[in-house]
């Protein structure tokens, strides 16, 4: 009988114990849910850029009359830079609530998709696979993808690279048309236009291809390249944002149709696109 009482006291010490440690636990729980937004309850992204009042865009520091970074300020420069500003100025009212974060090719959805910056204005041209991944605004830019060349060379255009060693960057549109358009030629791939340019500059390759608004800055920078063959393919580039926020693309392309109403738009792409 002894035996017994003790049982069911050690048996009510040990519930009371879980009831005790369930009831703190809950708490915790309530607390992060209220903190983090709980799973499923994560702000979205315009509602994060209004309360911190800023927004982040990755951008490329690689790519000239886009965004490429000026060795003696420290700043990037170009199109697409030019185009967040205004951005921010039509969302935010003022162009210097911004931040920009360098991306590649290859890092820029996995950086938009883990929350390192709002929105992406990278030369990305809008594709129906990369729909599957990221939301885009209406398109800011129309490109078409091209050869860049040294001048006198043989190669004239897409025709001509059977045998050709033909440079690329990695994660672009441009290297998966090039291998479809031109099955024959060898493709190398690099990490950014910079070291692309460099192995072409150094005889590493043939030719260079991605979208012509590219190629015509690196022919700007070294006027001994020259762009061939025209365009191959139709490169649109969108502004990228996370899945399911439909409230930041509909007020980014408020801004950017604002931009272009205003004459603002014209104004940037004179300034930066002179071909």
């Amino acid at each position: 009988m002894l035996k017994k009482k003790k049982w069911l006291k050690l048996s009510l010490l040990s519930l009371l114990a879980v009831i005790l440690l369930a009831g703190c636990g809950g708490g915790n729980d309530s607390e992060k849910a209220e903190e983090g937004g709980g799973k499923g309850k994560e702000k979205d992204v315009l509602a994060q850029v209004k309360e911190k009042d800023k927004i982040v865009f990755g951008v490329k520091n690689d790519t000239r009359l886009f965004g490429l970074k000026n060795p003696s300020t420290g700043e990037v420069e170009g199109f697409d830079i030019d185009i967040a500003k205004a951005l921010a100025a039509e969302i935010l009212g003022d162009e210097t609530k911004v931040e920009f974060k360098e991306v590649t090719s290859k890092t820029r959805m996995a950086l938009l998709n883990n929350g390192d910056i709002d929105a992406i204005v990278a030369t990305m041209t809008i594709t129906e696979d990369r729909k599957k991944e990221v939301d885009f605004t209406d398109v800011y830019f129309d490109a078409g993808q091209s050869l860049l060349v040294k001048k006198g060379s043989d190669i004239k255009g897409i025709d001509s690279l059977k045998g050709k060693k033909v440079l690329a960057v990695k994660g672009s549109t441009s290297s998966i048309n090039i291998r479809e358009k031109a099955p024959e030629a060898q493709v190398l791939e690099f990490e950014n236009y910079s070291e692309a340019f460099a192995a072409l500059k150094s005889g590493q390759g043939d030719a260079l291809t991605t979208d012509d608004s590219i190629l015509y800055g690196m022919a700007d920078e070294d006027p001994s390249y020259e762009l061939v063959g025209g365009t191959f393919t139709e490169e649109p580039y969108g502004i990228a944002v996370k899945k399911g926020n439909a409230e930041f693309v509909e007020e980014l392309n408020k801004a950017l149709k604002s931009l272009k109403d205003s004459g603002k738009y014209d104004e940037i792409h004179d300034k930066w696109i002179k071909h």
